[in-house]
């Protein structure tokens, strides 16, 4: 599996048996410059414009955006469970969904604009994470240290931040990744991708920053 991160919240996922999965793909208002993906799937956390923008991915045969199990055949599935966009019950922005991929005998989780920590219950639902791309920006989702808490309790082996401040969305109220790396422990590893497989998970990062793709 190979894992890019477009931009902002926007991951893509290529499997070695051809299939493509984006989530949270953001428009233009997102500060990111627009890039227009193929894909089999797209994942939609909530319905928030920088990370539901459809309309940029072609040749989509699935949309995950609704919470349960959803297949997309060749043995890969996504479990969707829904939380919260806030620390107040969703009464500030709404509810948001937590994916989990499993695909070549991985489980890839993507937390959307997650606001709160996990229930115990959602956490049972998710379980453990071999790859886990979580918000740490703060403000609109949870910050950094809140998101070092959740990587802790869902065991991730992997973390790859998002939806933090940038260049491009400089004039956000948001955190830059910088205080997530500095919070981290270990060196946290700049990458321009993630090629992973089941096999090699020892080998990898603890944390890595994946360049976006659309900021070259």
């Amino acid at each position: 599996m190979i894992i890019r991160c477009i931009g902002h919240a926007e991951f893509l996922l290529e499997l070695e048996n051809g299939m493509r999965i984006v989530t949270d793909p953001y428009d233009a208002s997102c500060g990111y410059p627009v890039t227009r993906i193929a894909a089999d799937a797209v994942l939609v956390s909530h319905g928030h414009h920088d990370h539901n923008a459809v309309e940029n991915i072609t040749g989509v045969i699935h949309t995950v955006n609704t919470p349960g199990r959803h297949d997309l055949g060749d043995g890969v599935s996504v479990l969707a469970v829904e939380a919260d966009h806030d620390d107040a019950g969703g009464t500030k922005r709404g509810k948001n969904l937590l994916f989990v991929i499993e695909a070549e005998g991985l489980r890839v989780m993507h937390l959307g604009d997650l606001g709160h920590i996990p229930t115990a219950e959602q956490l049972a639902m998710l379980g453990q994470a071999d790859v886990l791309m979580i918000p740490v920006g703060g403000f609109y989702t949870i910050d950094a240290p809140t998101a070092m808490e959740v990587a802790r309790l869902l065991n991730a082996r992997v973390v790859l931040p998002m939806h933090y401040r940038t260049r491009v969305n400089a004039d956000w109220p948001i955190d830059g990744v910088e205080r997530f790396n500095q919070l981290w422990g270990t060196e946290v590893e700049f990458l321009d991708l993630l090629r992973v497989a089941k096999g090699d998970l020892a080998c990898q990062p603890d944390a890595a920053v994946l360049k976006p793709v659309s900021l070259g």
